[in-house]
């Protein structure tokens, strides 16, 4: 599944192509992806010019000057296309600017999401009423860390993936952080001290920012909006490496917790 990394680099991409341009023709190709399409989406976007685009989490956000955000998430599979030579079965939205460039959303599992919301309205949208901070940016510190852990026994790695706590981290970059900072994905929230916490907090931020760099990971069918492939996938330190050595010369270990795989160091992370 795209996590962060990835719907970043995706914003990124659609950026250079939609930011100040107005839409001029929108189609929506389905009914529904992982939950029904807005009917009026085509109404509400045609001509209307694209003022900025963002992300909250792992969704991705284009507004517009009509007070609109189209907020959509790739779920399993999905990616976006710019300017495809050919429109497949599996491309569900089509948008086209007045420059003469066209955006295209493929969803093959159609596991991904598309809503339109009121700007003034984001913060009281139902996936984002709840979220905890975003892990960069300023919000994201120790301390606040520090409180949301506060006498919780479950693990920090499930801690982490709770976006109630953090906003946007999946499992691979949870791996990642928590081996940059040495910490074991079984240890009990609450048992993280201030030095130890304020590690963990400096290791997110630098994994992400590594992993956008890179274009994020290249996993099953995602891409970048351009069709190249992430590469952060070759600097991963622990996950998918099972088996092979650490930087420290012991073998990276993995576990299933929660029907997800954990890869870890024995030996570094404590």
């Amino acid at each position: 599944m795209p996590e962060l990394p990835e719907v970043e680099t995706t914003v990124r991409g659609l950026e250079r192509v939609l930011a100040g341009e107005r839409l001029a023709a929108v189609e929506v190709r389905r009914p529904d992806l992982r939950r029904p399409i807005p009917v009026d989406l085509r109404q509400r976007l045609t001509g209307a010019r694209v003022t900025a685009l963002g992300r909250r989490a792992k969704y991705g956000l284009i507004h517009t000057d009509r007070g609109d955000t189209l907020v959509f998430h790739l779920g399993m599979s999905g990616r976006w296309r710019i300017d495809p030579e050919m429109i497949g079965p599996h491309d569900h939205l089509l948008i086209e600017t007045e420059g003469g460039h066209r955006a295209v959303l493929c969803d093959p599992r159609r596991f991904g999401s598309l809503d339109l919301v009121e700007s003034d309205a984001l913060d009281d949208f139902a996936p984002f009423a709840a979220m905890g901070p975003e892990p960069l940016g300023g919000d994201f510190t120790a301390e606040r860390l520090g409180r949301s852990l506060a006498g919780r026994r479950g693990r920090i790695k499930a801690l982490l993936l709770d976006q109630h706590v953090v906003a946007g981290l999946g499992n691979i970059y949870v791996c990642e952080a928590l081996h940059l900072a040495g910490i074991a994905p079984r240890t009990q929230g609450r048992r993280i001290g201030p030095e130890r916490r304020e590690r963990l907090v400096e290791a997110v931020r630098s994994v992400l920012a590594a992993a956008i760099a890179a274009g994020g990971s290249s996993l099953r069918d995602f891409a970048r909006p351009d069709g190249e492939l992430g590469y952060f996938a070759k600097s991963w330190r622990a996950y998918g490496r099972e088996g092979k050595p650490c930087l420290c010369g012991a073998p990276i270990r993995r576990r299933v917790d929660s029907g997800r795989s954990t890869f870890y160091c024995p030996r570094c992370q404590r």
